[in-house]
């Protein structure tokens, strides 16, 4: 089996594969510098996450995961308590950043209890990064003028349950199961409060506006996806020669156009994710506010470029016949994986309305622009 296979099979990403990356430093690309990270441009750490991507999309939606939370912790956390934590090179993180759980306030600490889906790379993870809403310890919700206080606790391994629920069709091999904490003690140090406080790294990267830090590192693994498929057709148009002819499948128009359509609509789409990450990147260099439109456009492009990076995978896979059916071909799980992407909230197509309103000078609607 290759590694991908394995982690289809297994449905989660194989533990040395996942040090292997942590030893390359790639789940440190949004870590700040003064905690032992790289702090890379957003262009940059798309490109780590596609280029992973582009060999097993599942094993690079975990890294992509593992990226955005190890970025924002380590940002958020206190420094002693981030240098502690990064102390570790090979440190990887889950995390699942909905407020699922219940925390209640104890001396020094909290009680933290709680469970939550959709933690991707969870079975090599060394810590678990949640948020929970604050409550009393008769159950009331803690609230403040913006409504209810939310808290995110690190709790370690030993303090986590993972459940099997990832049964799902696509990027099977992120591992993104359940996670269950079951009233943990966490000490204040190791929490963090990223929607009532600013974060502490206050380098560029960290002042981008935080729903654009969370669509951006998605395409990544789309745009890999869907660089994938393509090399698979090169290959396949090469190779195969459809029955019923003498002549190689890269002879056929319509195995021609769809592969021009393909690298047209792929290329476009990173094209543009990169311009509109570059110019709210700039902005907030040179010490300005991003505007509605710029917030606007990064989000277009972000949830665009998962549009067409399946468009790229469905053209090729199309024109490659009924040989993409089996679960041998490398298109038919490209198509599974590229598909479950685009479902996520972050790069989901419900934010074009929202976008749109945006360019045609109206309040967006929208929370994330």
């Amino acid at each position: 089996l290759s590694r991908a296979d394995e982690a289809e099979a297994q449905r989660h990403v194989s533990a040395d594969v996942a040090r292997s990356m942590a030893a390359a430093g790639l789940y440190r690309v949004a870590v700040p510098v003064d905690v032992g990270g790289s702090e890379r441009h957003p262009v940059e750490q798309i490109k780590t996450i596609e280029a992973v991507s582009r060999l097993d999309g599942a094993t690079g939606w975990a890294l992509m995961i593992g990226i955005e939370a190890m970025g924002i912790l380590g940002a958020a956390l206190p420094l002693d308590e981030a240098n502690r934590l990064f102390d570790d090179p090979e440190l990887i993180l889950a995390a699942a950043l909905n407020p699922l759980g219940r925390a209640v306030a104890v001396d020094g600490g909290y009680q933290v209890t709680g469970q939550w889906p959709f933690a991707s790379g969870c079975h090599n993870a060394d810590y678990f990064w949640s948020q929970s809403i604050l409550r009393t310890s008769d159950g009331e919700v803690v609230a403040d003028d913006a409504g209810p206080v939310l808290l995110e606790s690190v709790v370690a391994r030993e303090n986590f349950e993972i459940l099997d629920t990832w049964h799902v069709s696509g990027l099977r091999g992120s591992g993104s199961h359940d996670i269950r904490v079951d009233d943990v003690y966490v000490p204040e140090g190791a929490t963090t409060r990223i929607n009532r406080r600013p974060l502490r790294a206050d380098g560029t990267l960290y002042r981008l506006p935080s729903f654009c830090r969370l669509a951006y590192n998605k395409v990544g693994v789309a745009t890999g996806i869907a660089r994938a498929s393509i090399d698979h057709f090169y290959a396949l148009a090469t190779e195969k020669t459809p029955r019923g002819t003498r002549n190689k499948l890269r002879e056929r128009e319509d195995a021609q156009l769809a592969v021009a359509e393909a690298e047209l609509a792929l290329g476009s789409a990173r094209a543009y994710v990169f311009e509109t990450v570059n110019d709210v990147w700039d902005t907030v260099e040179a010490g300005g506010e991003p505007s509605s439109r710029q917030r606007a456009l990064l989000q277009l492009a972000c949830s665009g470029a998962c549009n067409a990076s399946i468009d790229a995978v469905l053209k090729v896979a199309a024109a490659a016949g009924a040989s993409v059916n089996f679960t041998q071909s490398p298109l038919e799980r490209c198509m599974r994986d590229v598909m479950v992407v685009r479902q996520h909230i972050m790069v989901s197509p419900q934010w074009f309305h929202g976008a749109g309103r945006v360019l045609l000078g109206l309040e967006s609607g929208a929370l994330v622009l």
